[in-house]
């Protein structure tokens, strides 16, 4: 009776610090996270838009683009032309005429409107490029997004872990106790204690794995979570998304929000103003000269008897001179095809932009209400069947009436729901961040 009652005293306790483990580990991370200041994932999202060294990168480009603006409007520079001469060097001319100085002052004159073209152009390609940093900032979005729901996931999945391998433990020692007095047999001792040990394997592969996570949230940050944020830990407690059921409406939202469409849309612009640009080029530009001379007054000179002729007086000239290229290279015209060919293509592009939005808001809304629905499942029903299932085959353990690899498979196949479960949450974190990025939101969760 003695044996019997230590027996059951032993089980007693394993069972009650095992039901007692797993429901904790339920709540102990949202439970730590509302204990304490933690980062969610709006806080997390503003960091890396401010600190992500990939997107700061990319900015520069819509610095240089900007410049490219004053750039464009600058107009040819004037050329000045310094002259000498002609000067005299044969020793057969006693006579040297006087040397002449000049200044010339030349200018091209831009026709057809260039200069408007060139800061048509160089804006549309700010517009260009300023729409291609927000498509890198949206796809950085979704890299975060994916990064902080594996980091929750990994996070809790070790809690279920740490606190299922906590509870077999304890069966082991309760089966120790057993043995000693004579109660349980050896090979159900080296049952539990098998689990526990191959569970064990299973711990520290995901006390590994909950590390990395944390470790990758730190890439699209540009520096380290800990000197960021120090030893806040993370809010994993999602809000629902309600994208509604129109998705019509949000195909219609994406068509004028989505960065994909708006990067093929800005394209199309700046190579329409290219076109433009190529055109007003193909116009040839006058040179306009001014020339300004001097020439000094001329030697006066004596004849056989002696009377002096005076020199050439002082001359002062002015020349305008217009040169004009003879446009034969117009002839052909390649860069226009070129350009014509540019505008095509970026309207192709834009078309098959338009398409991708509405296959990819279609297939992200499909991802989306699936994912919602398992996660649903999970809790309305996967979970608290699995408890069931785990609580009923306890006391069947409990009462003699299973045996412990019953017990320990009931144990397994909760543990594989919950973790399903967490993969649930994570698989709809990641649809839901993808439905608002395939529409043009900014992601929330």
């Amino acid at each position: 009776m003695k044996n019997k009652n230590i027996h059951w005293h032993g089980v007693g306790v394993a069972l009650l610090s095992l039901c007692t483990g797993i429901a904790c580990a339920q709540g102990t991370a949202s439970a730590a996270a509302t204990g304490a200041a933690t980062v969610d994932f709006a806080g997390y999202l503003a960091a890396v838009e401010k600190h992500s060294l990939d997107l700061a990168s990319q900015r520069e480009s819509i610095t240089a683009a900007e410049a490219g603006v004053s750039i464009a409007g600058v107009m040819p520079d004037p050329k000045l032309t310094l002259g000498y001469g002609p000067k005299e060097f044969s020793r057969t001319v006693a006579l040297k005429p006087p040397v002449s100085r000049t200044v010339a002052l030349e200018w091209e004159i831009e026709t057809g409107g260039k200069r408007d073209k060139r800061i048509k152009a160089a804006k549309s390609n700010v517009k260009l490029t300023e729409a291609n940093v927000e498509g890198f900032k949206h796809q950085l979005y979704s890299d975060s997004a994916t990064a902080f729901a594996e980091a929750c996931r990994t996070r809790e999945a070790l809690v279920r872990q740490e606190s299922s391998l906590k509870s077999l433990s304890d069966v082991v020692r309760a089966n120790e106790v057993r043995r000693k007095v004579g109660d349980a047999g050896g090979l159900e001792l080296l049952q539990s204690r098998t689990e526990r040990d191959q569970f064990q394997a299973g711990v520290v592969k995901g006390r590994a794995d909950a590390q990395a996570a944390l470790l990758n949230l730190s890439v699209p940050l540009g520096q380290r979570f800990g000197e960021l944020f120090g030893p806040l830990g993370l809010n994993c407690d999602f809000a629902a998304y309600t994208p509604g059921d129109d998705v019509d409406a949000l195909i219609r939202q994406a068509l004028d929000a989505r960065d994909e469409v708006l990067i093929a849309r800005a394209t199309l612009d700046s190579a329409r103003a290219n076109a433009e640009l190529v055109q007003a080029n193909r116009y040839v530009g006058p040179t306009v000269k001014l020339t300004a001379g001097r020439t000094p007054m001329g030697r006066s000179t004596f004849d056989g008897e002696g009377k002096e002729t005076p020199g050439s007086p002082v001359s002062r000239t002015l020349a305008v001179e217009v040169s004009m290229p003879l446009p034969f290279s117009r002839l052909q015209k390649g860069e226009v095809i070129q350009a014509e060919s540019a505008v095509t293509q970026a309207m192709l592009g834009l078309r098959a932009a338009e398409l991708k939005t509405d296959a990819d808001v279609r297939t992200s809304y499909t991802q989306f209400v699936a994912a919602r629905e398992n996660l649903r499942r999970y809790r309305e029903s996967v979970l608290a069947d699995s408890d069931k299932v785990l609580a009923g085959i306890r006391l069947s353990y409990r009462n003699g009436q299973a045996s412990l690899l019953e017990f320990l498979a009931a144990q397994r196949s909760a543990d594989d729901a919950y973790l399903a479960y967490l993969q649930a949450r994570a698989d709809l974190a990641a649809a839901t961040v993808q439905l608002q990025l395939s529409v043009g939101l900014h992601p929330a969760l």
